[in-house]
C-alpha cells in the first residue's frame, strides 16, 4: 500500500469472510492479480489471514515479479520534488518505469514522491544510497508487484540551503502533487545577508526553478563553464571568422559579442528569464529584489 498505513487495518473483522471476499479486499489493497491473491490466501502458513497474505505477496509475489522484470530497460519514469516545510533542504529524484502507462499509475506516482520524501530526510544521498535503504526497498517491493514492470531509480539531486538563503521549486508536467515529467530547484540568497519577505523571495525561486525547467540552462554563470568548453567554444568561433578579412581588434569583438549570446544561452544568470514580461536578464530580475541565485538543480525524463 502506498503510501503510509496499514493496508490490514481498514479490514473489518466482525464478520467472517468469504474467500471471494478476502480476494477482493487483498487486491484492493495489493493490485497484485486475482490469481496471486487467492494463492497467498490458501497458503497453509497464511490460512486465509489478510494482514499474513499481504506480507506473503510482499516476500513471494514481489520476489517472483521482481525477478521476471529484472534486465528489462526502464526508460520511462516521472520526477518527485520534495521541499522542507521551512525550505532548508529539497531533493529531485527520478525513478525510471519501462512504459508511460505504468508511470501514469496511482501506485507509481505515489512511489516517487515517498521516495522524494525519504531523500529529504537524509543528509548525504545518492541512487547508490537511496535504493539500499529499508523503506525504500518496501516501497519497491510493493510498487513492483502492483506494476509488474522494472522500477529503478534513475537519478538523484540535492541540495542544502546556507545561511540567509532558502529553496524553492517548481514540477512540471505533473501526475499528482509535486510528481511530473521534469522538475527544477534553486537556491536564492538575499544580497549582503539582509534576509526579508521570505514569501516574495519563494515566489521568485519558484518561477526561476519554472524558466529553469523551460530553459535548461547548464551552468549557473560564465565563470562556472569549464576551462575546456570555453576554449573549444572560443576555437570554434575563430575557426568560422578565419577567412572573413577584417582586422583582429574587429574580430574580437565579435568573438566577444558570440560569447556574449553563448552565454545567455547556457548560463542561468545570463538568460533571458522567460516567466518575466519581457524576459530581462535573470541577474537582473533578481538584483532587483535584492536576491541572488546561488545553485540550481533539474531532472527530466527526456
Amino acid at each position: 500500500m502506498l503510501p503510509g498505513g496499514s493496508a490490514a487495518n481498514a479490514f473489518s473483522t466482525a464478520s467472517p469472510l468469504s474467500l471471494s471476499a478476502k480476494i477482493k479486499q487483498l487486491r484492493e489493497a495489493t493490485n497484485a492479480p486475482m490469481m496471486e491473491c487467492k494463492k497467498a490466501l490458501i497458503d497453509p502458513e497464511v490460512d486465509g489471514d489478510i494482514e499474513l497474505a499481504i506480507e506473503h505477496l510482499r516476500r513471494q509475489g514481489s520476489a517472483k515479479a521482481s525477478s521476471k522484470v529484472a534486465g528489462r530497460e526502464a526508460k520511462d519514469g516521472l520526477v518527485g520534488l520534495c521541499i522542507s516545510d521551512d525550505s532548508s533542504c529539497g531533493a529531485l529524484v527520478k525513478v525510471a518505469s519501462e512504459t508511460d502507462f505504468a508511470s501514469r499509475s496511482s501506485v507509481f506516482s505515489n512511489l516517487v514522491l515517498a521516495i522524494a520524501n525519504k531523500a529529504v530526510e537524509k543528509e548525504e544521498v545518492d541512487a547508490d544510497t537511496l535504493t539500499s535503504d529499508e523503506t525504500v526497498q518496501k516501497l519497491f517491493e510493493e510498487a513492483i508487484l502492483a506494476i509488474r514492470e522494472n522500477l529503478s531509480i534513475a537519478d538523484v539531486r540535492s541540495l542544502k540551503h546556507t545561511d540567509g538563503s532558502i529553496l524553492a521549486g517548481y514540477v512540471h508536467g505533473t501526475t499528482a502533487p509535486n510528481v511530473g515529467t521534469s522538475a527544477a530547484m534553486v537556491e536564492l540568497a538575499w544580497i549582503n545577508g539582509n534576509k526579508k519577505d521570505i514569501e516574495k523571495a519563494k515566489e521568485a525561486g519558484k518561477k526561476l526553478a519554472m524558466h529553469v525547467v523551460a530553459s535548461k540552462p547548464q551552468y549557473l554563470g560564465p565563470s562556472d563553464i569549464p576551462t575546456e568548453i570555453l576554449e573549444k567554444e572560443k576555437t570554434i568561433l575563430m575557426d568560422q571568422l578565419a577567412d572573413s578579412g577584417k582586422p583582429q581588434e574587429v574580430l574580437e569583438k565579435i568573438i566577444k559579442g558570440k560569447l556574449n549570446k553563448f552565454y545567455s544561452e547556457v548560463c542561468l544568470e545570463e538568460q533571458p528569464h522567460v516567466v518575466e514580461e519581457k524576459s530581462p536578464k535573470v541577474s537582473k530580475v533578481l538584483k532587483s529584489l535584492g536576491l541572488e541565485v546561488k545553485r540550481f538543480e533539474a531532472v527530466s525524463i527526456a
